[in-house]
C-alpha cells in the first residue's frame, strides 16, 4: 500500500484527493501538511506544519496549494526521493515548472500533472474511438469547461484563485491545462500551437474571467474551448465534442471532478444519434488517477510524462499572454 500524503487542505484535497486515497485498492493518506492547523482538522490523519517531517514517512505527495508554491514543495519532495502528483497548473512560470521538472529528473523522482481528465472511462473510451477511426479524419474538438467563482467562492476570506500572485491568473490558467491536455489525450497527438482571447465582463477581480482558446493539433485537427469563471452552474456547462468525417461524438457533463456523464456518436452516413454505455464512467476520474499513480510508485509504468506536461505548460502561458497581454508575461 503506498501512503499518501497531501500537501495544501483546501477543498480539492478534502473533497475529491482524500476520499480517492481512501478509496483505492493500493493506498491510504497517513499525512497532510498545511500552515492551517484548522483546515488540516478536517482530514483524517496526523497533521504536519513543517513539511520535512511528513516527507520521511510517506510514499507519494499530493501537492495542491496555491499554483505559484508548487515549486518549491516538489522541489523539497524530489531531494526526498518522494515522488510527486501536483495538481495543474504545473506553476505560475515556465521556469518554476522546468525546475520541478528537473529537481525530480535529477534524483530519479516521478512527477505528474494531476490533469484528472484523463482518467475518466469515457474520455479513455473516446480515445479508443478515435484511434479506431470510428470518426475517420477528425477534424475539431470542441470544448466547453466553465463554472462560476465569484469573489465570494473560497470557504475563507482569503481566494486565492482569484489572486493573480499565487494564482498565476483566472479562469484560463485554471481551466485551459484540463482542455489542452485532454485534447491531446484523445487526439492521440501533441499539439503544436494556440491563441486565445480573455475577457474581464462579470466580475471585479485582477484577472480574466473567461476565455476563449484555439489550438492546432500536429494531425491538423484544430481545437476549440471556452473556458469562464462567469458562467452560471444552472446552465449547461461540460461538453465535449470530436468531429470527424464519418461521425461525431458528444460527450456532456464529463468534465470535472467527478464521473458520469453522457456519451453520444452521431454517424455521419445515417445522422443518428446513438447513446453510448460505457463501463465504468460513474467511477471518480480521481480515484483512477490516484490508483494510476499509486502503481507507477510501486514500480509500474506511468503513462504520460513530465515532458508532455511542460508542453501542456507552455501552451497554456503563451494562450494567457494572448489573451490578456496587459496582465501576464509568459516568461
Amino acid at each position: 500500500m503506498v501512503r499518501w500524503g497531501i500537501a495544501g487542505c483546501g477543498w480539492v484535497a478534502r473533497d475529491f484527493a482524500a476520499p480517492a486515497i481512501a478509496a483505492s485498492s493500493n493506498g491510504s493518506l497517513v499525512a497532510v501538511h498545511d500552515r492551517d492547523h484548522a483546515a488540516m482538522a478536517r482530514f483524517n490523519a496526523p497533521g504536519f506544519v513543517d513539511l520535512h517531517s511528513m516527507l520521511g514517512g510517506i510514499d507519494a505527495l499530493y501537492v495542491a496549494t496555491p499554483n505559484n508554491s508548487h515549486r518549491g514543495l516538489v522541489e523539497s519532495a524530489a531531494q526526498a526521493g518522494v515522488p510527486v502528483l501536483c495538481e495543474k497548473p504545473m506553476a505560475t512560470t515556465m521556469a518554476d515548472a522546468r525546475a520541478m521538472v528537473a529537481a525530480c529528473a535529477a534524483t530519479g523522482t516521478l512527477y505528474a500533472t494531476a490533469f484528472d481528465q484523463r482518467f475518466h472511462a469515457i474520455h479513455r473510451r473516446i480515445a479508443d474511438m478515435v484511434a479506431g477511426n470510428a470518426l475517420g479524419i477528425v477534424t475539431m474538438v470542441r470544448i466547453v469547461y466553465a463554472c462560476w467563482v465569484g469573489p465570494e467562492f473560497s470557504e475563507t476570506p482569503d481566494n486565492w484563485r482569484i489572486d493573480p500572485v499565487r494564482s498565476g491568473g483566472g479562469a484560463l490558467i485554471d481551466l485551459a491545462p484540463h482542455g489542452l491536455d485532454l485534447a491531446s489525450m484523445v487526439l492521440g497527438c501533441p499539439l503544436t500551437d494556440v491563441a486565445a482571447m480573455g475577457q474581464s465582463q462579470v466580475h471585479s477581480y485582477a484577472i480574466e474571467d473567461g476565455a476563449t482558446v484555439m489550438a492546432r493539433a500536429l494531425s491538423g485537427t484544430l481545437i476549440q474551448m471556452h473556458v469562464a469563471y462567469n458562467c452560471p452552474e444552472t446552465l449547461p456547462r461540460r461538453r465535449l465534442e470530436v468531429v470527424g468525417t464519418k461521425g461525431q461524438i458528444i460527450a456532456t457533463d464529463t468534465m470535472g471532478q467527478t464521473g458520469g456523464g453522457r456519451l453520444e456518436f452521431i454517424s455521419a452516413d445515417t445522422g443518428i444519434c446513438q447513446l453510448i454505455e460505457v463501463p465504468g464512467a460513474d467511477r471518480s476520474p480521481f480515484l483512477n488517477q490516484i490508483e494510476a499513480f499509486a502503481a507507477a510508485v510501486e514500480g509500474g509504468t506511468f503513462a504520460y510524462s513530465a515532458q508532455h506536461d511542460l508542453a501542456i505548460m507552455a501552451l497554456v502561458l503563451e494562450a494567457q499572454t494572448q489573451a490578456r497581454p496587459e496582465l501576464y508575461d509568459a516568461a
